[in-house]
C-alpha cells in the first residue's frame, strides 16, 4: 500500500479525534458534555446543556471533520481502497478520539460528513431520511438508527461494493453506539427532540 494512503488515513483519524462538543462547550463556558446530561460529547447532548447556538456549532464541527479529510483524499486522487480507509478513520476518530481519552460521540454528524464527501447523492439521501424520521417521530436517536440501517443500501446504489462494505461497518458501529438509546426507545424513556432531560 502506498505511504500516501497511510499518511492520509492517520491524518483523517487525528482530524476526526478533534471533539467539537468538548471544545465548543469549553469556549462558551459550558459544562463538559462528557460529564453532564447524557455524558455523550455530541450535538444532541450539547443542545440539552448549552442551547441551540452551541449545538449548531458542534454539529457543523462534527460534520466538517468528516467532510474535509475525505474531500482532500479525493482531491489527491487516492484510490477507492484509500478513500475507504480515510473515510472510516475520520469516523472512528470521532468515536474514539486520541486527544480526549478515547471518549467520543456516537458519530452521526461525522458519518454524514464522510459519506457526503464520498458521494453527494448518498449524503442527500441520508439527510432526507434523517429529517423525515426526526420530523415524524421527534426522536433524534431513532432518526439516526433508521438512517444508519439505510446507509449501506444508498451507498450500494450510488457507489460500489468497496464503499458499501465500509458503510455497513460504520452503520454497525453507529447502531452499537446507540444501544442505550435503543433500550430507552423500547422502554418509552427516550428523550424527544427539544425536550430537556438528564436521561439519554
Amino acid at each position: 500500500m502506498h505511504y500516501e494512503i497511510w499518511i492520509a488515513t492517520i491524518i483523517a483519524y487525528l482530524f476526526g479525534s478533534i471533539s467539537s462538543a468538548v471544545i465548543t462547550c469549553k469556549l462558551l463556558g459550558l459544562p463538559d458534555p462528557r460529564t453532564e446530561g447524557s455524558c455523550n460529547p455530541g450535538a444532541t447532548n450539547v443542545l440539552r446543556i448549552g442551547g441551540k447556538k452551541a449545538a449548531i456549532i458542534t454539529l457543523i464541527g462534527d460534520f466538517l471533520k468528516g467532510l474535509i479529510p475525505v474531500l482532500l483524499a479525493k482531491w489527491l486522487g487516492i484510490s477507492d481502497l484509500g478513500l475507504t480507509l480515510v473515510t472510516f478513520a475520520a469516523f472512528f476518530g470521532h468515536l474514539y478520539p486520541v486527544f480526549f481519552k478515547f471518549q467520543g460521540g456516537k458519530g452521526v454528524a461525522t458519518a454524514f460528513g464522510c459519506m457526503t464527501a464520498l458521494s453527494w447523492p448518498v449524503g442527500i439521501c441520508l439527510l432526507v431520511t434523517w429529517l423525515d424520521i426526526a420530523f415524524m417521530f421527534r426522536y433524534s436517536s431513532l432518526a439516526a438508527l433508521v438512517t444508519a440501517i439505510t446507509a449501506p443500501f444508498f451507498t450500494y446504489f450510488f457507489t460500489n461494493m468497496t464503499f458499501t462494505i465500509m458503510a455497513s461497518m460504520m452503520s454497525l458501529l453507529l447502531i452499537w453506539r446507540h444501544r442505550k438509546n435503543i433500550k430507552n426507545l423500547f422502554a418509552g424513556k427516550e428523550n424527544k427532540i427539544g425536550k430537556k432531560s438528564k436521561v439519554s
